[in-house]
């Protein structure tokens, strides 16, 4: 089987045998079809699969699982899974979003929810009956709120306003521009709008906001605050949806900005979801997205659970 995990930043593959030992591994760069098309995508993707079967010494595998950056809307599974299908990596093809690769990683069994907060906020949730919940997941278009793109905007929104007296105080006006040695919001905006400051640094202004609020700023603390309930709102709808709301359910909690476990977002959302979900077990996923892939696969070709145990293993080790 061949296991892959394609995110916007990183892609990872791995060629797993029947008896689950990881015959070989390779990492390549992001999957952005939006960007680039699907056909330049795939290509990607094409020469990490060729880096890994070398490995593994196989040229092709009975089952490709594959969880996908942009693969938003089923209809976008079906095609990534057609193009995928022309290459002849394998037998049968099965994409999803790689959210579920987060989810799946991160339990026992495919039982749970999973909320990942990165440069955007998505979240999914799966049965074993097949049964799946989930959200488009693209911005504000799709409802989303927060991420860590949205967070820094929001924060320079308020700082701005602070600063030319459009809104009330905050701190913000002063610790976003300070970090990059500057004086004003003002110097800031220009500063990114100029591109003096590459956009791609944006995300360093989350960290800020965070340090912000721990500091009892009290706009930098609404912003936490809403993104713990975005979070928990999240959660709570897709165990509704699965009828989960009543059974000890896992929550898992993956992506850059929950992954660092800042404390006032991390206690803010437990307590949230104590509220709102009591029976829910929320816990911060470490382990690799493309085991969760490989898992996925595992489950669709009907492996046994000795082997899942094996595959689990090798990435826990790591």
């Amino acid at each position: 089987m061949l296991a892959v995990d394609a995110g916007n930043s990183k892609t990872d593959v791995a060629v797993i045998a029947p008896d689950g030992e990881v015959m070989g591994t390779a990492r390549g760069g992001g999957f952005q079809p939006p960007t680039v098309g699907v056909t330049v995508a795939v290509d990607g993707l094409a020469d990490v699969v060729r880096r890994a079967f070398a490995e593994a010494g196989v040229g092709s595998v009975d089952h490709v699982s594959a969880c996908l950056a942009n693969a938003d809307f089923p209809v976008e599974e079906q095609g990534l899974a057609a193009a995928l299908r022309t290459r002849a990596w394998g037998t049968t093809v099965e994409v999803r979003n790689d959210t579920f690769a987060i989810l799946r990683a991160g339990v026992a069994e495919p039982r749970g929810v999973a909320v990942v907060c990165g440069a955007g906020v998505n979240c999914v949730g799966m049965r074993p009956d097949g049964r799946t919940a989930r959200f488009p997941a693209l911005g504000r278009i799709s409802g989303d709120w927060g991420g860590g793109w949205g967070l820094a905007e929001e924060a320079m929104w308020h700082a701005a306003r602070a600063e030319d007296g459009r809104g009330g105080p905050t701190a913000l006006a002063e610790t976003l521009p300070a970090h990059f040695g500057l004086d004003s919001v003002y110097a800031l905006v220009e500063a990114l709008h100029l591109g003096h400051i590459p956009a791609v640094r944006r995300h360093e202004l989350t960290p800020v906001l965070f340090a912000t609020a721990t500091g009892g700023d009290p706009v930098a603390r609404s912003l936490v605050d809403r993104m713990a309930e975005e979070v928990v709102a999240m959660a709570t709808v897709a165990l509704t949806r699965l009828d989960l709301l009543g059974e000890e359910t896992p929550v898992l909690l993956g992506g850059g900005v929950l992954a660092t476990r800042h404390p006032l977002l991390d206690a803010r959302i437990r307590e949230a979801l104590a509220a709102a979900a009591p029976k829910a077990v929320p816990r911060v996923v470490t382990a690799a997205p493309v085991l969760g892939a490989a898992l996925l696969g595992l489950d669709h070709v009907g492996a046994p659970r000795g082997v899942h145990a094996r595959v689990r293993a090798h990435y826990e080790r790591g």
